[in-house]
This record gives structure tokens, C-alpha cells and sequence, in this order.
């Protein structure tokens, strides 16, 4: 494989070397947002580009200048990808990754820079400052759809700057024009550079090329995105697509934007003349780990390898920023890949606590750059440890379950081409042995069967109605009555959330709660039992809005509004179009807002003090705090 001539590149000098190189070209490094998307944003689980953060600035509803002082932007930012699980092992897919971005946001006399400037800038750094070949490039663009038409400026700039024809070929919607991260937003047409590592990780055909399905021969380096659309939904009332009638319709922004990424690891394999960024010092020390506590080679166990390497290093991003394994939203996620990391520990026949040496090699390697990951690293290791404790008393059952199942099944269909298993016998293993559906689909096709998706969905709904059912027997809002005591410490649950989250960290969601006139029950999401200290520290906060007669009111907004104010919400529940939210404090004195049905008080002042009398587990990864009011 050839590959530049700077081959000896590490993961770190790469990345000062992109920084440096735009920060001497008047861009302004930006540091990496969370891999969580702000309070109240739900249109994504995670970050998955590096121009989330930015997005309010490329839509032209913030003043970029006003923040930063300069429309020329860099960074180097996390993102995670769950839809990319399945792919994991080859080559090229990854959960989590680094993308190194550069951005022009919008136009002045300022010299700010498009197509032209983006195209030269991305040659001058690959070529000149890498040492990449050129004639490995293969250049992409938008041919154009009845909505948009072809990017041909982009197919002329890249001719004039020594791209043949031939090695610039036209795509689609798909593939060639970008975005919204949502169903909405900021998008365009994008360019993007894809490097031919040669004929051995070919498929063989003549016309194989840039995005063939069938090899990797071809690896896409840089995606040049020109922002110059905002897409809306055309008709409201229909989101049916018919060929009469489109569902979206494409409005040119105010200003246009170029926004770029890098794919940190790919870049990083090509340069280092790797096959793939497990072979890189990202991930090789966490390799040989595997191999040292396996007694197995990398070569012989490749894949498994990989996802274990792979989805530690992401679970142990994840937690790192407060996410903890549950069976909803990012927390879903995470139980997910650590699950399939503890099934395949298991087939590795790997020790005791084998995550302990594996998290501490990750901690080395990123330690320097994003240090919560090293100053988290214990935590790490116990969320992983108690999701293994908890997985692992019903993972044998639940395989050996499997075991037995498809074989009968496979006994009961012998003579059926297409042998699928039921829907109720996969969410049996979801509901008895935690297995979830990702796992029990891998586990059929390692058994050359396939799973009845639709069956488990709909097992699931009936579950679901029926814990529905139970529920609506409960008082609205978790409240018993509509006592005055009752309504005193339903407004006190709303102080205690908040200073859970000031004390503990932003990872900490209301789980349920229980108020009657004596006491009020609260869970909500956090690892760990509470020190005395951080008991007082909340307990004190709380007090502390009490005795300032901060005042509590309430307004009706539409629920996207409500999300847009950062109202904290239990976001899985179903809401009406309509909410109340309630907000203690006012103007520059604002505590708390919350999403809630009520009743509150009408100020703090009429609380009393507020005592925690007891705090304890009420499951994994929630805490249960219950608290009185003393007149």
C-alpha cells in the first residue's frame, strides 16, 4: 500500500499538524463540544459531525463574529455514530471518532473563502503538507437533482487544479449532498476526496470506484460540504413523498458556508500505510492488550479484535460524559455496545475484570487530549463493571436459551428456504435474559437464520400497553394527593433536580418520583452513592432558593419551544402539543425550569427546610433521595 511521504505521522503530531496548519491560515481553533448534543436538542442522540456545534452560526440565527471574532473556524471534534454498529470490524467504520473540520461562515471583505478556497485549501494541506500522492485522488460531486442542479463549479475548480476528468465522478443525493443533521436544516452539495489504497483491496471489476459496495479499495478522506440551502418540510400536513409532490423543498440560505470534515482514523491509516486505524497507535497498544490477556493473535480473531477495541474505546467516551447504560435514548446505546463487547469477551474466553486493562490503555492514549477520559477512568471502569455483574447472571442462560430455541426451530423448518425466528421467542431473550435486539439478529445469522423484526415490535407494544395500563392507576405526575404538603414538596423535587445536576454534573435526569404529604421519593440517573459531602452540597443549594423567596410561575408553550429554553423534561414521556412550564426564579435569577402539569406554591418562601433523610440504589445506574420539609 502506497502511502505518503510522511508515513511516520503519530495520532498526536496529525493533529496539531491540521491545527496548525489552518490556525496559521487566520482560522480560530475551536475546542471539541460534548458528544451530547445540548439540553433540550432531541433531533439527535449524539454528536456525529463537527458542525453541530456551529449550526446556529451556518444558518445564519447566530453572529459568529460576536462569538469568536473571525468567520474562519477549526477543530478537532468527538462524534459517535450508532448507526454504523453493524459495520464495525471491516476496515473503515468506527462508533466513536475524531473529525477534523475547517469552516467559512458566511461573507465580508474579510477574504472569506468558498469552493475555490476550500478545494486549494484541502490540496494544500493533503499534497503539500502530508505528502499524499495526487494521483490517488478520486473527486466526487452532486450531479444534480430536479431540486438542485449540478455542481459544476466544483467539477471546474477541481480541473483547473490537475484533477483529469476521469477521476471526478458524479453522484447523487445520497452520497453527494449533505445534510440536515435532522429532518430539517442546513445543507448542500458536497465534494469529497477518496484515495485509491490500491488494487489489493479491490474487488476486481473495471469500473469499480468511489463508493463501490463492493470493496474498499477506495477510502473517503475529506468531505467538502457548501452550504448554500436550508431544507423545510413542503407540505405540513403530508410527509407521504409522491412523484407529483416532494416532501422537502430547498430555500438558499442568507449567506453560504463551506463546512469540512476529516476522518481523523482513516486519515491516519493511510498515512501510517495500514490496512485500517486498528493497526494505528490509536488503537494497537489496546490490540496487543487483547492479545496478552487472550493468549489468541490478532490475525486469527480479527473482527471480534476490533469490536472489542472498538466499542471499549467508545463506552469509555460515553461514560466519561455522564451517559450510563439503560434501556433508553444514548443510555440504550451503550448497553448495547458494551452487551456485545461482554458476548464477545466471553467467546474470547477473556479473564476476570479483562475491561481493566483495556480502559487503562485508552486512558493512556487520550489521556493528553481529552482528559476527562483519563480523571473519569475509574468510573469508567465501574459503570462496565456493573453492566457486566448485571448482563453476565443471565448472558449463559439467555445463550444457552438461544441455543436451544434455534435449533428446535431449525429441526421444525428444515425444509423452509428462509427459517425466521418468531418475534415472541426474540423478545423473550430481550425481556428474561436482557438481550437486546441487535444481539439476538447477530446470533441468527451466525446460524444462517434471520429474526421476525415486526414480531418483536409488536410483543414489545403489547408490553408496553400493559405497563401503561398499570401506570395510569398512579396519580398524575407521581403526586398521591393535592394536599398543601404534597404541592410544597412537589415544587422542592423541582429544586432538588436542579441542584442534583449543579453538584453532580449534567448527566443527571429525573427517573420517577413518589410525593405524598410526608415525604417525596425521587430516582434519578447517577453511577454512584452519594458522599456526605455531596448530600450537603445539595441539601444546602436547596435551602439556599428557599431562603432567597424566589418566586414560581408557570407558562403554556408549544413543547419544541419549551426544549428550546432548556426546560428539563422527562423526554421519553409523551407530551402534548402543549406544555406548562414551570420556572423558579426570574430574569437574571432563574433556577429551575421544568416541564410539568403542576401544582406548585407561588414562592419558595412558603417550603420550610428541606431535609434528605435517606439516599440509596433503586437500580442500576439510579439513586433514589427521599427528602422532608421541616416547618
Amino acid at each position: 500500500m502506497i502511502t505518503s511521504k510522511r508515513s511516520g505521522l503519530s495520532a498526536g503530531k496529525l493533529r496539531q499538524k491540521f491545527l496548525d496548519f489552518f490556525e496559521n491560515r487566520r482560522h480560530k481553533v475551536v475546542p471539541s463540544s460534548s458528544l451530547l448534543p445540548p439540553s433540550g436538542d432531541t433531533s439527535v442522540l449524539f454528536t456525529t459531525a463537527g458542525m453541530q456545534q456551529f449550526s446556529l452560526y451556518l444558518s445564519g440565527e447566530k453572529d459568529v463574529l460576536e462569538d469568536f471574532g473571525t468567520r474562519h473556524l477549526i477543530s478537532c471534534q468527538k462524534c459517535f455514530r450508532s448507526d454504523d454498529i453493524e459495520e464495525v470490524g471491516d476496515d473503515t467504520h468506527n462508533t466513536f471518532f475524531e473529525m477534523l473540520g475547517n469552516w467559512s461562515i458566511g461573507q465580508d471583505k474579510d477574504g472569506n473563502y468558498f469552493k475555490e478556497g476550500a478545494i486549494k485549501y484541502a490540496l494544500e494541506f493533503f499534497v503539500d503538507e502530508l505528502g499524499l500522492d495526487k494521483n490517488r485522488f478520486y473527486i466526487t460531486i452532486f450531479r444534480g437533482n430536479k431540486n438542485i442542479s449540478k455542481d459544476e463549479e466544483s467539477e471546474k475548480i477541481w480541473l483547473e487544479n490537475g484533477i483529469p476528468k476521469e477521476r471526478i465522478k458524479e453522484f447523487g443525493e445520497e452520497d453527494n449532498l449533505w445534510g440536515p443533521v435532522g429532518e430539517i436544516g442546513v445543507c448542500g452539495p458536497n465534494s469529497e476526496i477518496h484515495y485509491d489504497r490500491g488494487e489489493e483491496f479491490g474487488c476486481g471489476r473495471k469500473d469499480c470506484g468511489p463508493n463501490c459496495s463492493k470493496c474498499q479499495r477506495f477510502v473517503e478522506l475529506w468531505n467538502l460540504v457548501f452550504m448554500q440551502y436550508h431544507r423545510k418540510i413542503k407540505n405540513q400536513k403530508s410527509k407521504i413523498k409522491t412523484s407529483q409532490e416532494p416532501l422537502y423543498e430547498y430555500v438558499a440560505l442568507p449567506q453560504k458556508n463551506v463546512d469540512t470534515g476529516i476522518g481523523f482514523e482513516r486519515l491516519l491509516a493511510v498515512l501510517q500505510g495500514k490496512s485500517s486505524a486498528y493497526e494505528t497507535d490509536l488503537f494497537w497498544p489496546v490490540i496487543q492488550e487483547i492479545e496478552k490477556i487472550s493468549s489468541k493473535k490478532y490475525n486469527e480473531e480479527k473482527k471480534i479484535f476490533r469490536i472489542l477495541a472498538d466499542h471499549l474505546r467508545a463506552a469509555a467516551f460515553l461514560i466519561s460524559e455522564g451517559v450510563l447504560p439503560s434501556n433508553l435514548t444514548q443510555g440504550y446505546v451503550l448497553r448495547r455496545i458494551l452487551r456485545r463487547s461482554i458476548r464477545y469477551a466471553k467467546v474470547l474466553n477473556l479473564p476476570k475484570d479483562w475491561y481493566v486493562s483495556l480502559v487503562k490503555k485508552i486512558s493512556e492514549i487520550y489521556g493528553e487530549v481529552y482528559s476527562q477520559v483519563r480523571t473519569k477512568e475509574t468510573d469508567i471502569i465501574t459503570v462496565i463493571q456493573k453492566e457486566e455483574e448485571k448482563f453476565a447472571k443471565t448472558l449463559e442462560k439467555g445463550l444457552k436459551e438461544f441455543k436451544v430455541q434455534s435449533s428446535k426451530f431449525k429441526v421444525q423448518n428444515q425444509n423452509l428456504k428462509s427459517k425466521i425466528i418468531p418475534g415472541e421467542i426474540v423478545f423473550d431473550l430481550y425481556q428474561s435474559y436482557g438481550f437486546p435486539l441487535e444481539m439476538t439478529k447477530e446470533l441468527a445469522e451466525e446460524e444462517n437464520l434471520k429474526i421476525n423484526e415486526s414480531g418483536f415490535l409488536k410483543e414489545f407494544k403489547k408490553h408496553q400497553e400493559i405497563s401503561r395500563a398499570g401506570a395510569k392507576k398512579k396519580f398524575k405526575g407521581g403526586l398521591a394527593d393535592v394536599r398543601e404538603e404534597t404541592i410544597k414538596l412537589h415544587t422542592a423535587a423541582h429544586l432538588l433536580l436542579e441542584s442534583l445536576r449543579r453538584v453532580l454534573g449534567n448527566h443527571v435526569y429525573q427517573k420517577g418520583s413518589n410525593i405524598n404529604a410526608e415525604r417525596l421519593r425521587f430516582d434519578f440517573s447517577h453511577p454512584d452513592k452519594l458522599t456526605d459531602e455531596e448530600k450537603q452540597k445539595v441539601e444546602d443549594l436547596v435551602n439556599e432558593q428557599i431562603q432567597k423567596n424566589l418566586p414560581v410561575s408557570f407558562k403554556e408553550m408549544a413543547l419544541e419551544d419549551a426544549k428550546k429554553i432548556g426546560a428539563m423534561g422527562v423526554f421519553e414521556a409523551k407530551y402534548g402539543k402543549k406544555v406548562k412550564v414551570y420556572t423558579i426564579g426570574k430574569g437574571d435569577n432563574v433556577f429551575s425550569r421544568e416541564i410539568c402539569g403542576g401544582p406548585h406554591v407561588k414562592n419558595t418562601s412558603e417550603l420550610g427546610k428541606f431535609k434528605i433523610k435517606k439516599e440509596q440504589s433503586s437500580g442500576a445506574g439510579v439513586r433514589r433521595i427521599k427528602a422532608v420539609l421541616d416547618s
